[in-house]
């Protein structure tokens, strides 16, 4: 006898991953598995849900229309259980998320145990990139993003918003002098950096009596990843524009100083995104309820790390 929420859960993450082997990495269990429960589902309902070649996987007419409605059931599904458990406590399972590294150092991962004592039966895997992620093919449940979102195919919460600085090292600033205003970044040598989402250079930005203001600034390293970018700028590269809570040690610290201050950069959207048009699980809901939560008690995201700290330390009052 055929386990149905065991086959439509199996064949809903081949549809996502578009790829058996994927799906099966993902669901623990062999390949052959996964085809087996896949014919043996199509043998019952008496039609092809999969058409499969050597290099192709696609889905039939028949098989779209079945996955609509298994994804709603199956959403359904987990919604009454937790329901019935009185309590989201009790929610089972494994979430994979995707976050930028600035956030996940600085705001998510000092909070964490939080959520454990909240959630002690969920397993996060945790993925830390400034990488445009495919929620769908590669199965993550929901993403952290800074940003507008360039998917159509997601649906986000905003969570606040993200402050930056333009700052440079010492030892850059005796080479180069401190710039007094915009115009004197003509002058000057930035590190830029790459958007994650189309890989052009972005330019550095100000917020000018209410108005952003884009001002390309020359130079001869660019970088996509957030460390690296960090990196550069600490050791004198030129001028940078990382976010205030991956710069806010180094600006302790004197490694790093603020120029400009009277010109912010462009704040940030922080948005958690997940996939339009399926049902939110149980497990999802909690997450993006908890981030939720933390941002709003945060206030702003865009406060120094110090603040950002208070407030982790506030969520375990000793």
């Amino acid at each position: 006898m055929i386990d149905r929420i065991t086959a439509m859960r199996t064949f809903i993450r081949i549809v996502d991953t578009n790829s058996f082997t994927r799906a099966a990495e993902s669901l623990n269990i062999p390949r052959a598995t996964a085809t087996t429960i896949v014919q043996n589902l199509e043998a019952l309902l008496g039609t092809a849900l999969l058409t499969r070649t050597t290099r192709r996987l696609s889905i039939t007419p028949e098989g779209a229309a079945y996955y609509e409605r298994c994804a709603q059931i199956l959403a359904d599904i987990d919604e009454m259980e937790a329901s019935l458990r009185h309590s989201t406590d009790n929610l089972t399972g494994r979430l994979r998320i995707e976050m930028p590294g600035a956030v996940a150092s600085a705001i998510v991962l000092p909070a964490l145990e939080d959520f454990h004592a909240r959630y002690p039966n969920l397993d996060l895997a945790i993925g830390v990139s400034n990488r445009t992620v495919d929620l769908i093919s590669e199965a993550i449940d929901c993403s952290i993003q800074l940003g507008e979102l360039p998917d159509s195919n997601l649906i986000a919460r905003q969570l606040g918003t993200l402050e930056h600085v333009t700052c440079a090292s010492p030892a850059y600033l005796s080479r180069n002098g401190t710039p007094a205003d915009l115009d004197d970044l003509r002058g000057h040598t930035a590190v830029n950096c790459m958007s994650p989402h189309n890989g052009r250079e972005v330019d550095f930005d100000f917020e000018v009596d209410g108005e952003a203001q884009n001002v390309k600034v020359k130079g001869f390293v660019k970088v996509s990843d957030e460390q690296a970018y960090l990196s550069c700028g600490l050791q004198g590269l030129g001028l940078i524009q990382p976010a205030r809570i991956a710069a806010q040690p180094y600006l302790d610290s004197g490694r790093l100083r603020e120029v400009l201050p009277q010109w912010k950069p462009v704040p940030m959207p922080v948005s958690v995104a997940y996939v339009k048009n399926r049902r939110i699980s149980p497990r999802v809901r909690a997450f993006v309820d908890w981030l939720a939560e933390l941002f709003e008690q945060a206030e702003h995201v865009d406060q120094d790390l110090s603040r950002v700290r208070q407030l982790l330390r506030g969520l375990h009052p000793a």
